[in-house]
């Protein structure tokens, strides 16, 4: 079986006027591209290293605070368990711990 290719069809060629104006367009449009502010950042390697240092230590941060919370929370509800001895009893000592400190600061 063989195949059938399309021909394609020629182009028309475009005025020059269309041309120019088509370049001048693109002119602008890659001036506002590399004046916005992403572009300018990210020319300068100072900045660069500058702003991922600091997005890496908000984001360190955001996942010790996160974890605390999310495990403050688990402790809290594994010490209310009552049924199961051995979680329930681990659970309330690591709340009453975290009383203690709560209550020392």
């Amino acid at each position: 079986m063989t195949r059938f290719r399309r021909r394609r069809q020629p182009e028309p060629e475009a005025a020059p006027e269309d041309v120019r104006a088509e370049l001048r367009s693109l002119t602008k449009e890659v001036a506002r591209l590399n004046s916005h502010n992403f572009i300018r950042m990210h020319n300068s390697l100072p900045k660069v290293l500058a702003f991922n240092f600091a997005r890496g230590l908000v984001f360190g941060l955001g996942s010790v605070l996160g974890a605390s919370l999310l495990l403050s929370i688990l402790a809290w509800f594994l010490s209310q368990v009552e049924f199961l001895p051995i979680i329930g009893e681990w659970a309330t000592q690591i709340a009453q711990q975290i009383e203690a400190a709560m209550e020392a600061n």
